[in-house]
């Protein structure tokens, strides 16, 4: 009997044992991940009942704020949106059933809640100070963010939906970014949360008269044919990685010759030789018309590799590295692999040299391109955070600029400027005489544009994704620009379409109004 009494004790003592490590465990090793879970009931009510730090623009205009729920709510606060759809898919939204969902509210999350302060002195290191949250200001201009949506609602076409990038090229800072559809994040804020997802729903999971969401920027997100724009990147791959063909000159004519395994022939500006404009000749020659034939020659003629190198060195089929969580995808451009002769081809890469094919392009990337010839051959980082503050005001974390990718050489670059100048400023180039609509031409903003007209493929009155890249001025450029109108109609082009609000966009970047 008293051996198993001994036996029964130790068991107990041992489970005993087991209790006060498991309790140590808990209390200390595990003890910050457990109060910082967001499984932790605690951690979710603070979520909402939790003042967090507001979101600004770079004027110190307010895009979020938390204000006191209504009388009845279960929560103390809730977030509200005073600009509404006009940084919605920027800004994001946080509420009770989605959380701090997408965007800035996302992407600096642990700086808007509320969190534990660092002591800076021998005070607070003894009595902690209490918990702050942070302000996050923006690189974005209110102003610009407004001429980006008035410019997309005054598209002549029935078909509105655009994108808008606005990029300092040599920091870059996104100083606006506008897409339509975008969505009135009032709703969203509600803190019923039956209300909310209902009005979720509409927003993100529902699609427009063109196929295009709300919730999802397009600048960021949708990846579009680039036409001819593209052709800045074949230009460059000549430049910058097969110098032997500075000299190539296409022969005048309005078709290719048929291309290889294939029946196929490339015309200008038609789909058939009839209706072809003959082009030709020299780079210099070619780019300002935007010679198809010829581009689609000299894409063949780069080959491959280095085309899809270029494209590459460019940003193609990497993500951009800008702070929006969960809405930016990777623009591009096939693998070496899909220009074999089983697969794509040679005439593959005809297409794909002028921006065809199945080549796609988000508005971002676009303008990354344009801002790399502007910088003189390097793409900063594209980012939306300037700075960080804390409740009481002194700084917390200011953005550094960083290099992303560096495309091309400084020489490279100036080349390829002096060629998109010429878009601008040759009669009867692509962008020759384009201007707002309030009559400010590219010209006398000094810019430097390329143009794109793609086609969709769809057989539809609305068969025309049109585009403009450039940056201004061209001498000493301090602002780059990206549009695309997807779905216009058949009879339109870059130059129609993109281009007067491209020249709208410069003209507010270059001349702000007073005390912007």
């Amino acid at each position: 009997m008293s051996r198993r009494i001994r036996w029964l004790g130790a068991v107990m003592l041992l489970c005993f044992a087991l209790v006060l490590l498991q309790l140590a465990n808990v209390q200390f090793r595990k003890a910050a991940a457990l109060r910082n879970s967001p499984n932790n009931p605690r951690n979710f009510v603070k979520k909402f009942d939790n003042l967090r730090g507001d979101i600004l623009a770079a004027n110190g205009q307010v895009l979020a704020e938390s204000v006191h729920a209504p009388k009845g709510s279960s929560y103390k606060y809730m977030r509200s949106y005073p600009a509404g759809p006009l940084f919605s898919q920027i800004v994001g939204i946080n509420d009770p059933f989605y959380g701090a969902y997408t965007g800035i509210e996302q992407e600096y999350n642990s700086y808007l809640t509320a969190h534990s302060q660092s002591p800076k002195t021998l005070s607070q290191l003894l009595s902690p100070p209490p918990p702050t949250t942070d302000d996050v200001t923006l690189t974005l201009e209110p102003y610009l963010q407004q001429v980006a949506q008035q410019a997309l609602a005054g598209i002549s076409s029935a078909n509105k939906d655009g994108a808008i990038v606005v990029l300092n090229p040599h920091t870059g800072a996104v100083l606006a970014m506008y897409s339509s559809p975008s969505y009135d994040p009032a709703p969203l804020a509600n803190p019923d949360v039956a209300a909310e997802e209902k009005a979720g729903n509409a927003v993100f999971h529902s699609t427009d008269a063109e196929g295009f969401s709300g919730g999802l920027p397009m600048a960021t997100y949708n990846r579009i044919f680039p036409g001819s724009t593209f052709k800045i990147v074949t230009t460059t791959a000549v430049y910058n990685l097969a110098p032997q063909l500075a000299n190539f000159n296409y022969p005048v004519r309005p078709c290719t010759t048929p291309l290889p395994n294939s029946n196929k022939v490339i015309c200008n500006d038609a789909s058939s030789p009839q209706h072809a404009v003959a082009c030709g000749g020299t780079i210099a020659q070619m780019l300002p018309p935007s010679c198809d034939p010829g581009y689609a020659t000299l894409g063949m003629t780069i080959g491959p590799t280095d085309m899809v190198k270029q494209s590459e060195l460019f940003g193609y089929n990497s993500v951009p590295p800008i702070d929006l969580p969960s809405a930016v995808s990777a623009s591009y451009f096939p693998s070496v692999t899909q220009f074999q002769p089983q697969n794509l081809g040679l005439a593959g890469l005809a297409y794909s040299a002028f921006g065809q094919q199945n080549v796609q392009t988000t508005a971002l990337q676009n303008a990354l391109v344009a801002a790399a010839v502007a910088n003189g051959g390097t793409i900063m980082t594209p980012h939306l955070m300037a700075s960080i503050h804390d409740s009481n005001g002194p700084l917390v974390k200011s953005y550094q600029p960083t290099p992303w990718k560096q495309p091309m050489s400084a020489a490279t670059a100036q080349t390829v400027n002096q060629l998109m100048q010429a878009v601008v400023t040759t009669p009867g180039a692509t962008a020759y005489g384009v201007a707002s609509n309030a009559g400010v031409s590219l010209a006398s903003l000094h810019a430097a544009v390329k143009t794109g007209t793609a086609q969709t493929g769809l057989p539809t009155l609305y068969s025309i994704d049109d585009w403009m890249i450039g940056f201004a001025p061209a001498n000493n450029p301090q602002v780059a620009v990206a549009v695309v109108v997807p779905y216009q109609p058949s009879n339109t082009y870059g130059a129609t379409v993109a281009g007067p609000i491209m020249a709208t966009m410069l003209q507010a970047a270059l001349n702000p109004p007073p005390g912007q």
